[in-house]
């Protein structure tokens, strides 16, 4: 996931800028797209960037407004996508797991201010160790001084029987990593925190994490296709199938094809676009103090970059006019899709965008959807 707030493009800024005239107060679009308005947006981007699908929706905090999809769920095939379709949604899914550990923080099962060696006292050889004084909300807002990814790659970490039992070693070749900074000094976009987080999160508990945010994320906001890893029956296109950068299918289709199971928390959750929309509108009722999952201080605590800079807990974070001040964004890509979502909680409104490839076309589309979609918001809502 890239860094979206400070660079966005001047185009996508342009289409959504023509907010400005919604009133702060307003409690979602009152006149969003259409299924077939969407629709007509997305063929149009798909056809420009040549990408074999899109899907892209509109969420308030009532839930799911408009969504609609177009393309193949493979390249080279006539076989459609559907809106029921599950979309891999990459690095989305840290804001996942930043709502799991505010719900273990709610019920007193950890605290932000949580150590790394609190919880893996047996693994760390010197306690005043930079990432051993690491507490959850560095490893969540990626200040924890741990580099992007494990020297050797996550296909190196080594194996164990379950999950749990990776990121233990995960966790300890972290503990031998070189530090870019001190806990809370230096900003690194780090898959590798996300991952320590996870793992933290089932030493203090005995489950793995994805039994953890499925019983305290999904299955409470009723996200029944939430799952993780690839999608589809492998060999068959009976979901979106994954592309490279240029447009090709990859070589297979399935669970195993995606991140290692160890990277759980950091970016492999799949799931229906609506069921997504279910996340993201419980994100904008807790943002606006309305009734959600977690309390309203948890949410304002996870929308907060607690270090300063530009990056929250699992959200990016910037100050635009046209969402009524605060705006929350996140990209996800495992190379082979890609996802966005951006979050104007002043407005109650949200746009998603999702594509089954990787790569800069796939990110130019998914910005230019998005514009897009918001641009026939503010069209429908003029007197």
């Amino acid at each position: 996931m890239r860094r979206l707030p400070r660079g966005r493009r001047p185009a996508t800024l342009a289409a959504i800028a023509w907010l400005l005239t919604w009133g702060a107060g307003a409690a979602g679009p009152s006149d969003a797209p259409t299924g077939e308005e969407i629709r007509s947006v997305l063929a149009d981007v798909r056809a420009k960037y040549d990408l074999p699908a899109m899907a892209g929706a509109v969420v308030s905090g009532r839930g799911l407004r408009a969504l609609a999809s177009v393309g193949v769920r493979k390249a080279g095939t006539e076989v459609a996508v559907t809106d029921d379709d599950l979309w891999h949604l990459g690095s989305d899914t840290k804001a996942m797991t930043a709502v799991l550990v505010g719900a273990l923080v709610e019920k007193g099962r950890l605290g932000w201010g949580t150590t790394v060696g609190e919880v893996f006292p047996e693994l760390v050889a010197d306690p005043a160790a930079p990432l051993a004084e690491a507490d959850l909300r560095h490893l969540l807002s990626h200040r924890s001084g741990l580099p992007a990814a494990p020297a050797d790659g996550w296909w190196l970490v080594p194996r164990a029987d379950a999950v749990q039992g990776r990121r233990l070693n995960a966790v300890a070749l972290a503990l031998g990593e070189k530090p870019v900074g001190g806990p809370g000094e230096t900003y690194l976009y780090s898959n590798y925190g996300y991952v320590v987080a996870g793992a933290m999160v089932e030493r203090v508990t005995g489950s793995s994490w994805e039994e953890l945010v499925s019983a305290e994320v999904f299955n409470p906001l009723g996200m029944l296709s939430a799952g993780f890893g690839g999608v589809g029956t492998p060999g068959e296109v009976d979901q979106p199938w994954g592309h490279g950068a240029g447009g090709k299918p990859v070589n297979g289709n399935g669970p195993a094809i995606d991140n290692p199971p160890v990277m759980g928390p950091a970016g492999r959750v799949h799931c229906k676009l609506a069921d997504w929309a279910k996340f993201i509108a419980d994100q904008l009722r807790g943002a606006r103090g309305g009734p959600a999952l977690l309390r309203p201080e948890t949410y304002r605590f996870l929308h907060t970059p607690p270090f300063g800079g530009d990056y929250a807990l699992g959200w990016a974070v910037a100050d635009r006019e046209w969402g009524g001040g605060r705006v929350l964004v996140h990209a996800g890509s495992n190379i082979m899709n890609f996802a966005l979502v951006w979050m104007a909680p002043a407005r109650d409104f949200a746009v998603l965008v999702v594509t089954n490839q990787g790569g800069p076309a796939a990110e130019k589309g998914c910005d230019e959807a998005a514009g897009a979609l918001i641009e026939r918001i503010r069209g429908a809502s003029r007197p």
